[in-house]
């Protein structure tokens, strides 16, 4: 039970981190432009990233190699959610755009578990999981109305 507790907690923060890197993100970028907040928020990742790669020495970085091409190509969603950001934030406000990265992100996990992608296991999508969408996308446009 304490695993499973620290599991969610470990979610939440996850998403509190989206939550205050997504208008952050989407200030930068209507402020300098999209490609260019993109480019300053993938750098300091870059180096954060780096700094914790070394503190853990190295991990697995030699067999980056063995990895599948798309998944060398990830960033790219990183500079959608940017460009993204800034168009939505501005306009909406951070809680509204929030909203809609959150459910595109549900739907986009219900798709991947329900074909299993990316090595996750297959989790397929029964009337439960529909209605909770239904449920997302109501409170959605509660949320951006």
């Amino acid at each position: 039970m304490f695993e499973f507790v620290l599991v969610v907690a470990l979610g939440l923060c996850g998403g509190l981190a989206v939550g205050f890197q997504s208008p952050m993100a989407g200030s930068m970028g209507n402020r300098i432009g999209g490609a260019a907040g993109s480019f300053i928020l993938h750098l300091s990742g870059t180096i954060a990233s780096l700094a914790l790669l070394i503190a853990r020495g190295g991990e697995n970085i030699h067999q980056w190699r063995s990895l599948p091409w798309y998944m060398l190509c990830s960033g790219v969603f990183g500079l959608v959610l940017i460009l993204t950001l800034s168009q939505t934030v501005p306009r909406l406000g951070a809680a509204s755009a929030i909203t809609l990265v959150v459910v595109g992100q549900l739907i986009g996990g219900m798709i991947i578990d329900q074909f299993g992608l990316f090595d996750v296991a297959v989790r397929t999508v029964d009337l439960q999981r529909i209605l909770a969408v239904v449920l997302l996308l109501a409170g959605a446009y509660l949320m951006v109305r």
